[in-house]
């Protein structure tokens, strides 16, 4: 792993946790780049839709947030680079910048008059980082943080994304499992669009589907 592969996904989590911080104590400051649907669509605030990914709730949401990035970001970040060449790195950069707005477009088109929903956080774009991961490395271990039993990641991700489906759909809470869902899909699909469109020889479908019955076969 190089140094700057590196660098990539710990200069993220520095910018997001310097930041977070400094919102922890600074209210005006979340205000302004708190994910906030009426003041984008009334106030043209699109920027919202990037920084409210820079700030979260509290220690626990942003320490669990950048764990998780930590963990998966320099090994996606190197599937990428052995990918896409000389890309990778930037591509790596841009899913996860462009998977903090994606992940939020359903969020807004329900949200646009709602002047009591905000929301914040990274998760959404990370759940493209951990879920691009699970495409290309599927039969590494994961679990869910409520359950210490580890399981590959080709049925953790189901499993995660029916569980989070179902939570989207019932709402009532404060998570917005919403952004975890769109974020992990559009991980998915940015690996497979951009493996196809930019002809790389890499079929992430067949290589994902040869590394499942790998596993069952060893």
């Amino acid at each position: 792993m190089d140094s700057f592969t590196f660098s990539v996904t710990i200069i993220i989590i520095i910018i997001t946790a310097v930041t977070s911080f400094m919102a922890f104590s600074n209210h005006q400051l979340m205000d302004k780049l708190i994910f906030y649907p009426p003041d984008i669509a009334q106030r043209k605030q699109w920027y919202r839709f990037f920084t409210n990914g820079l700030i979260h709730a509290d220690f626990g949401h942003l320490a669990f947030n950048m764990l998780s990035l930590y963990f998966f970001g320099d090994l996606v970040n190197d599937a990428f680079t052995q990918i896409f060449g000389d890309s990778g790195t930037t591509l790596y950069l841009i899913m996860y910048i462009t998977a903090l707005a994606i992940c939020l477009i359903p969020t807004y088109i329900g949200n646009k008059e709602n002047y009591y929903y905000r929301s914040l956080g990274a998760s959404g774009a990370v759940s493209a980082v951990i879920f691009a991961g699970i495409l290309l490395y599927p039969a590494a271990p994961l679990s869910f943080f409520f359950i210490p039993i580890q399981i590959p990641g080709f049925i953790f991700g189901p499993l995660y994304l029916i569980i989070t489906a179902y939570l989207a759909k019932r709402g009532g809470t404060h998570i917005n499992h919403s952004a975890h869902l769109w974020g992990a899909l559009y991980g998915i699909a940015f690996v497979i669009v951009l493996s196809f469109a930019l002809q790389t020889g890499f079929n992430p479908i067949t290589h994902f589907i040869d590394a499942v019955r790998g596993y069952f076969i060893n």
